[in-house]
């Protein structure tokens, strides 16, 4: 067989593929089948597609596969696409992990409502069960409405498809912004929380806030990017066991009351004094406890963002999961505060116990279920952030699908979780914890504004949908989202005024520039669309002019003259520079390029010309960018640059080499009208350029 024989069982003039056929001969004389061969790390799929094997993914060196090793461990083993609908979450599950948010939310809505009003002094913290009743209304009108978005839009994308959809593009992304906003500070929010708590019983802890909430992200997010059902598995637990404590808790301390054995109330180490700070109790003050205490509705979104996470009929199993989610937080938030007005608990003026552990105290005493109380709030708040680890990545998705975010947000990971928008949460929500000293106090005022605004958005959208529509109930839908677009608008209004100057102009800062941020992005995908697009082609494209080849060539071996055979052989126009650092090196290097010019690397091809440039000031990418761009001038022809590149045995070996072709390709980057091409010379190659093997005498 020659060169130019095609490979076996290819006929002339067909593509080789992936297939081998082979003739043999049978068991009686004259007999032929052919076998077809094919290697292991792809079969035949339908419709004559190749289908990559596990084994193609399989990395080929001993690094490589050390380091897939240590994925697989830490991660899991590669998912097919298929068993995505395997992936989803039951609704026992989903409560865990997307309701995990608002239900942890219950651990401290009370005691951010307190704070507030202990500054006017202990006689104020009556008013937080009337406080608390009026943010259960509130609730339950969401519920309610969220119900309406679940099934109007069970595809997921929740406030964000049905702004956009209904209202505008713009307030679309308005809604996607803040719930992104929301989705980060839910993930910093409830990591400082789960610290505190933890805190209440390791007081050492305290201290260290910040790197344990740090560490704590560290492991959510490998935990994540295991897959959502496997983060359920893992996760799920803990979320039942701390609405078993809390139950019991409650269940314990209202027949405690209600018998006439009240509990005496326990003392924090540094309670809110007695005639509280000096603030005056007022109609301000009300609000800011109101909005204060409305972080608990925080995380009700998203069931409805993340509807397609659920088992089929999703739809209906969403729902099912944001009634029940809008029940256990009302009872448990509702019996928190009742006990603590009742038994007369107050907040810790400086953070070192919650206010959770100090009502455990009051009413089972120091025993082994204050501690149990303690791990499982603990470790739900920790979880609470998986809402914002499955909703962000989601919402992310969707965005990136509809080009308003970086394309890399729409790819499912190893394991089909949404790994890109996974990391880029733990990355931010990081930072915010970092910034902010890993303080709940000081997290909350940024908090509820996000939700809120996308709450306001989602039910006006549908007020416009039904009126649109005006199918069949619609009336009675438009009413519902009616009541919630004003009720959650006011307390927008009311969390915006409230918290303004402490954090929440941050976060209306951010949202403009977020938005900004996201339409540019459109933009950018638009233009490049138009570019490339084949719509409008109505003529084959013309055949491009031969290029002049620019060979930089540092110094004259085999590697260098691999290029040149390269170069040579797609252009007749050919050129090597060689930028010498002195007037001696240049010399040297003209002279040996003498000698070789000679010796006839390529036969029948033009002899390659040389320009040397002595560089007095070392300098090396910059004269050969300066080179490049007189050449494109003077020539008006497309430019392309062969780069020999040297290839070590062991990637550990690069360390020892310049790297020069490395940043002469990312200054060339963004050159138009050029061409960039690698070639690379293994350090295994020998004698694959001719004359190459000659030495210099």
């Amino acid at each position: 067989m020659t060169e130019d024989d095609p490979p076996p069982g290819t006929k002339e003039g067909e593509t080789p593929s992936l297939e081998e056929r082979r003739t043999r001969a049978g068991r009686l004389p004259g007999d032929r089948y052919v076998r077809i061969y094919r290697p292991p790390e792809f079969r035949r799929g339908r419709g004559g597609i190749y289908v990559a094997t596990s084994e193609a993914t399989t990395p080929r060196g001993p690094a490589g596969r050390l380091y897939d090793a240590v994925r697989h461990v830490l991660f899991g083993r590669p998912l097919e696409t298929e068993a995505e609908a395997e992936e989803r979450l039951s609704k026992k599950t989903g409560l865990a992990i997307l309701a995990s948010d608002n239900i942890s939310s219950s651990a401290y809505a009370t005691e951010e409502a307190m704070r507030v009003l202990a500054v006017a002094g202990v006689a104020a913290l009556t008013l937080t069960l009337p406080i608390a009743v009026a943010i259960i209304g509130v609730l339950a009108i969401v519920v309610l409405s969220e119900s309406r978005v679940i099934r109007a839009y069970p595809q997921g994308g929740g406030s964000y498809a049905v702004a956009k959809e209904n209202i505008g593009t713009i307030a679309g992304l308005v809604a996607a912004s803040a719930l992104l906003v929301d989705y980060v500070l839910t993930v910093a929010v409830s990591t400082a929380a789960g610290v505190a708590a933890i805190s209440s019983f390791v007081p050492a802890v305290h201290d260290d806030r910040v790197m344990w909430g740090l560490i704590l992200i560290a492991i959510l997010t490998v935990g994540n990017l295991r897959g959502i059902r496997e983060a359920g598995m893992i996760f799920a637990a803990p979320t039942y066991v701390y609405m078993v404590a809390v139950f019991g808790l409650l269940v314990f301390g209202v027949f405690r009351v209600l018998t006439g054995d009240v509990p005496a109330p326990a003392q924090p180490p540094d309670p809110f004094p007695a005639g509280g700070t000096g603030e005056v109790l007022g109609l301000f003050l009300i609000l800011r406890a109101f909005s204060s205490g409305a972080v608990g509705l925080t995380g009700s979104e998203a069931i409805a963002n993340g509807t397609p996470n659920f088992r089929k009929p999703e739809a209906k199993n969403a729902v099912i999961t944001l009634v029940l989610m809008g029940t256990i937080f009302a009872t448990i938030f509702l019996g928190l505060t009742f006990l603590a007005t009742t038994i007369g608990v107050v907040p810790d003026l400086h953070e070192q116990e919650t206010l959770n552990s100090v009502l455990t105290r009051s009413i089972v005493g120091d025993g082994w279920y204050w501690v149990f109380v303690q791990l499982a709030t603990a470790v739900i708040l920790l979880l609470a952030a998986n809402t914002g680890f499955t909703g962000f990545p989601r919402l992310a998705s969707i965005l990136a699908h509809d080009r308003f975010m970086p394309r890399q947000f729409a790819f499912r990971g190893e394991r089909l979780a949404f790994s890109t928008g996974i990391v880029s949460l733990a990355l931010v929500a990081g930072l915010i914890l970092w910034a902010f000293g890993g303080s709940v106090t000081n997290l909350i005022p940024l908090y509820t504004i996000g939700v809120f605004l996308a709450f306001t958005l989602s039910q006006g959208g549908l007020v416009r949908r039904w009126w649109r529509l005006r199918n069949p109930g619609w009336r009675i839908s438009m009413v519902i989202n009616t009541i919630g677009a004003t009720v959650t608008g006011v307390t927008l209004l009311v969390v915006a005024y409230t918290k303004f100057t402490f954090g929440a102009w941050m976060v209306l800062l951010v949202l403009p520039l977020l938005v900004l941020m996201l339409y540019s992005i459109s933009q950018h995908y638009r233009s490049v669309a138009d570019a490339l697009t084949l719509e409008d082609l109505d003529a084959p494209l013309p055949p491009p002019a031969p290029p002049v080849v620019i060979v930089p060539v540092a110094r004259l071996d085999r590697a260098a003259l691999q290029a040149i055979a390269f170069a040579r052989s797609i252009s007749p126009f050919v050129r090597a520079v060689h930028i010498a650092t002195s007037e001696e090196s240049a010399r040297h290097f003209r002279e040996r390029w003498e000698r070789w010019k000679g010796k006839d690397l390529v036969d029948g091809r033009p002899k390659v010309l040389l320009d040397v440039i002595d560089s007095p000031y070392r300098s090396l990418i910059q004269p050969l960018l300066k080179y490049i761009d007189r050449i494109d001038q003077r020539d008006r022809r497309p430019i392309t640059i062969v780069l020999a590149e040297f290839v070590p045995r062991h990637w550990w070996e690069f360390i020892l080499h310049s790297q020069t072709a490395f940043r002469l390709r990312a200054a060339l980057l963004f050159r138009p009208n050029t061409i960039v091409i690698d070639v690379p010379y293994h350090f295994r190659d020998t004698g694959d350029v001719p004359g190459a093997g000659d030495r210099e005498r």
